[in-house]
Order: C-alpha cells, then sequence, then structure tokens
C-alpha cells in the first residue's frame, strides 16, 4: 500500500519527468517519440491522482462486513453426509 510520503516523491519525480519531456519537445519538436511520452507523462499523471484518491479507501481497511462467515466449531450433522462418497477412496461403507 502506498503511503503519503510515497505519492509524494511520486508527484515529484513525475514533475521532473514532465519537465525533461518539455524539454525533449523544446529540442525535437512535435516527433513521434515525443508526443508518445507526453502522453505517458499524461496517463501516469491521472494514475498518480487515481491512487491519491483512493488512499484513504484502503487505509481503512480490505475487510467488508459481508466478506465474513462465521463457521461453527460444533460438530457437523452425520445425516448431512448420508449417501455420500469419499472421492478417490471408494464407497462409504457402514
Amino acid at each position: 500500500m502506498a503511503t503519503a510520503t510515497e505519492l509524494a516523491e511520486l508527484q515529484r519525480v513525475l514533475g521532473q519527468l514532465r519537465s525533461s519531456v518539455g524539454v525533449l519537445r523544446a529540442r525535437y519538436g512535435d516527433a513521434p517519440a515525443v508526443r508518445r511520452l507526453h502522453n505517458d507523462v499524461e496517463r501516469l499523471d491521472i494514475d498518480v491522482a487515481e491512487l491519491a484518491s483512493a488512499l484513504p479507501a484502503q487505509r481503512r481497511g480490505t475487510e467488508v462486513a459481508g466478506d465474513v462467515v462465521v463457521v461453527p466449531d460444533t460438530p457437523y450433522d452425520p445425516s448431512l453426509w448420508r449417501d455420500a462418497d469419499d472421492e478417490g477412496l471408494g464407497g462409504h461403507r457402514s
């Protein structure tokens, strides 16, 4: 899970990358490779913003009340297994 510090560092590095691509655009113009780099930086920026907005939801924990299934420790009713075969062991002989 990303922390706020990691996201801040990612945003800082992304700003440096954006600046570097700007220098490349100034030097090489609107070359296809420069356009692709620019688009990649924009997509990264969108993804980082999405991750930053999702961060508080992840901090609450991943467990949702509907995901927990309580299984009792009491023995099952033997009649549940009547006429059932143990796979690989043959029929139930009682």
